[in-house]
């Protein structure tokens, strides 16, 4: 098999391709043929040491494929069926290994590169808005970063939901992105706080979805309604600073959270459920999965630098 390995931390040139031994499947695991793995910034820490895993190892926790090999006692899959997996680590290769509840069903109408572009920021859009804070029609959001993966799905599930969305971006052609993807109101990051007050006539939005976190922390907490909520699901721009939980009371009773992806699919049974619901907007059309640009596996820190860069639009994939 080929992987990408990190064997120091650092930069995106850590990451080499080598070639090693098939492990193959033990008892309760699947192995799968990787079509595309997804490249998402919770990669990007665990390469540069923002998040401490055991070195060394092979990035990469999403993809879709299809299975070649069942290990002793599965039963949910056989070879030659199509899955996808948001929390697998080692995604970055051409054979995935995990455990048989690691894997999810792709239906017949979503290709594996479509369901592995769509898996973790999916996911991760379907339990913010659905869970965290359940939008309801009328409902007026921030999304940070709409014109990025989580901010494309995001939108579209809150427009669903009946909800208005004002987006952030940082260039003209994200602005155009994120207007075309459904957007209501589409502000630059500069004094977005003050706009958005503006725009709901000085009563302030339902909820905040952040991903960006440093730069937009502070600003978004003014944005929101007395109750309002503060989803900080990640920190494209860095970690927020140390942080008063007073302010939340002088603000008007807000509601801070740092929610991540894996206590929402805690269970066999959610993770199940909260997959088909993406896959079934994306049967019905309700959902649409942008790709922004596709990589061979050894350009993983070509990929690195684009996300990081923060000029992507859309999802990475490597194509192994």
């Amino acid at each position: 098999m080929k992987a990408i390995v990190v064997e120091q931390t650092g930069g995106p040139g850590v990451m080499r391709l080598l070639e090693g031994e098939d492990p193959g499947p033990r008892p309760g695991q699947v192995a799968v043929r990787v079509a595309a793995a997804g490249v998402n910034f919770i990669d990007t820490y665990h390469r540069s040491g923002a998040y401490q895993v055991p070195l060394p190892f092979t990035p990469g926790m999403e993809g879709g494929g299809t299975v070649v090999a069942v290990g002793e006692g599965v039963t949910e899959f056989k070879p030659g069926d199509e899955v996808a997996w948001a929390q697998v680590p080692g995604s970055y290769a051409d054979i995935v290994v995990g455990r048989e509840t690691d894997f999810v069903p792709v239906p017949s109408r979503v290709s594996p590169a479509t369901a592995a572009a769509a898996m973790l920021q999916g996911l991760t859009a379907q339990y913010l808005c659905n869970t965290v804070y359940p939008v309801r029609e009328g409902d007026t959001v921030i999304v940070h970063a709409a014109a990025g993966g989580v901010g494309l799905l995001l939108t579209q599930i809150v427009k669903y939901k009946g909800g208005k969305v004002i987006g952030t971006v940082s260039t003209d052609a994200k602005a155009e992105l994120a207007r075309s993807n459904g957007c209501d109101h589409v502000l630059f990051y500069e004094g977005f706080g003050a706009k958005a007050r503006e725009i709901t006539g000085g009563e302030g939005v339902a909820a905040v979805f952040d991903g960006v976190g440093k730069d937009t922390f502070e600003e978004s907490l003014s944005t929101l309604r007395r109750r309002g909520t503060m989803a900080l699901f990640g920190q494209s721009s860095g970690a927020v600073s140390k942080f008063d939980p007073q302010v939340l009371n002088a603000k008007g009773s807000l509601i801070l959270t740092r929610p991540t992806l894996a206590d929402f699919m805690a269970t066999r049974e959610e993770y199940l459920e909260r997959a088909a619901d993406v896959f079934q907007m994306i049967e019905d059309d309700n959902l649409l999965i942008r790709v922004g640009e596709s990589f061979r596996l050894d350009e993983a820190p070509e990929a690195h630098q684009a996300l990081e860069s923060r000029k992507s639009t859309g999802k990475l994939l490597l194509i192994p």
